[in-house]
């Protein structure tokens, strides 16, 4: 990599962290190429980006970002992974650290917060950002629904009154 391409690299990467939510830092060591292949392609599926990049390029496109605090993360073999929906990047990436050894969760940051590796973990433990919208929606919608139901239910006990009154007064008339 020559110098103009280390300047490219480092501008896409700082661009990459004005962009986005969430950075999560792995340690690789010992991967795979068909692991870290398809690592890429759960990561790609769930909205996110994993790259190995160079620490010290990572660390100048890291500085003067809100991600600055995950810098000291940036030692021996590690890689960056990052999304605009933080829950997603971090659920991946956990859930292949569990089926692989080689894959270790230093860390990562949401926004300006740094987090370690159980911070990560309990991050992917929160229900996505659709889930989430789901769930919110099902909250507003579920009293519109229950008004409607006990605004039906005194007209439906009227209804069921009326009715019985006609029956009596049909009953009498047949009766005679």
């Amino acid at each position: 990599m020559d110098r103009t391409e280390k300047h490219a690299f480092v501008a896409q990467l700082a661009a990459v962290f004005a962009d986005t939510s969430m950075v999560v830092v792995t340690r690789n060591d010992g991967m795979t190429v068909a692991q870290v292949t398809v690592l890429r392609q759960r990561m790609r599926a769930a909205g996110a980006t994993f790259k190995v990049a160079k620490n010290r390029l990572a660390t100048l496109a890291l500085d003067g970002t809100r991600f600055d605090g995950i810098a000291p993360l940036l030692k021996g073999p590690t890689a960056l992974a990052w999304a605009a929906d933080p829950v997603a990047v971090a659920k991946v990436a956990v859930e292949f650290a569990k089926t692989n050894d080689k894959l270790v969760i230093l860390g990562g940051a949401l926004g300006t917060q740094t987090l370690n590796a159980d911070g990560v973990k309990a991050l992917a433990e929160l229900p996505s950002l659709d889930v989430l919208r789901a769930q919110l929606v099902g909250l507003i919608a579920t009293p519109a629904t229950r008004i409607a139901g006990v605004l039906q239910a005194p007209a439906g006990q009227l209804a069921r009154v009326f009715g019985a009154y006609a029956k009596k007064d049909e009953a009498p008339a047949e009766a005679a």
